[in-house]
């Protein structure tokens, strides 16, 4: 049966086989460089045992783990303050123009929402009607506006005249309004840009760190599961590779009952 092969631990200088324990070489880089922050004069053919190497995988997991959480903080942190954030004004559109409402605006306003209406229409054809009516048959003897009806003519190019400015002042009160809003829109979206930056950061920190560091320690978790296993192993052959010594432990306990017995 060939013989063990056996190799030096450069932390304890102690004696171990080879299968309970590592080279530099064969570790993680991010292991390795954990242990030459410790040892720098370590090289990668150097021997470190199991035992030794657990405490460097163990500061690896912790490192790993603290990152993750140092960084979800402060993505939540951004997150938060984004959310916080009350550095844009949201104004109520309806309520400031109703504040700040003229009497003469009031009337172009009122004109403007009468004048496109099937009311103003009806009205409209109405009096259109009846005066060609009455100055046609001569109603009641009326005859004020004979054809061509000019004076009609007349009274139309005034009323579309006044009537065109006064709508036009309140379509700028309707531009005002779509302005505001456009103004509120463009914080809102603003705002919300901010915050979907900050969760696609956290979501790719997520997927580029905090899942590959994940597989790392459960990788790293079995490893020193299978380091405890093999300390586990080496402790019961030690236990069962001397029974003499244990037989004689045993002798030594049953002759100081005996004595104290005797006594």
């Amino acid at each position: 049966m060939p013989e063990a092969k056996t190799a030096i631990c450069f932390i304890d200088h102690r004696e171990h086989m080879q299968i309970d324990g590592r080279y530099l070489r064969d570790l993680e880089p991010a292991t390795r460089n954990l242990i030459k922050g410790d040892f720098p004069t370590a090289k990668v053919t150097d021997f470190i045992c199991d035992h030794d190497l657990l405490k460097y995988q163990l500061m690896r997991v912790d490192g790993m783990v603290n990152s993750d959480v140092k960084q979800t903080k402060k993505i939540n942190r951004r997150l938060t303050k984004a959310m916080q954030s009350d550095d844009y004004d949201i104004v109520d559109v309806n309520e400031n123009l109703a504040k700040s409402l003229t009497f003469g605006q009031r009337v172009s306003d009122a004109v403007a929402r009468f004048g496109g209406s099937w009311g103003f229409i009806g009205v409209f054809v109405f009096v259109l009607v009846a005066w060609m009516f009455i100055n046609t048959i001569h109603f009641l003897g009326m005859n004020f506006d004979p054809y061509p009806f000019i004076l009609l003519n007349l009274a139309l190019s005034c009323i579309a005249a006044v009537q065109a400015p006064i709508i036009m002042m309140s379509q700028n009160r309707a531009a005002d309004r779509d302005r505001m809003s456009s103004e509120n829109d463009y914080h809102v979206n603003q705002k919300s840009e901010h915050e979907l930056r900050i969760l696609h950061a956290k979501l790719d920190n997520l997927a580029q760190n905090q899942l590959p560091h994940s597989l790392e320690i459960q990788k790293l978790e079995i490893e020193i599961l299978g380091q405890i296993r093999t300390e586990l192993d080496m402790i019961q052959r030690n236990q069962l590779g001397n029974p003499k010594s244990n037989l004689n432990e045993n002798d030594q306990q049953d002759n100081e009952n005996s004595s104290e017995n005797h006594d």
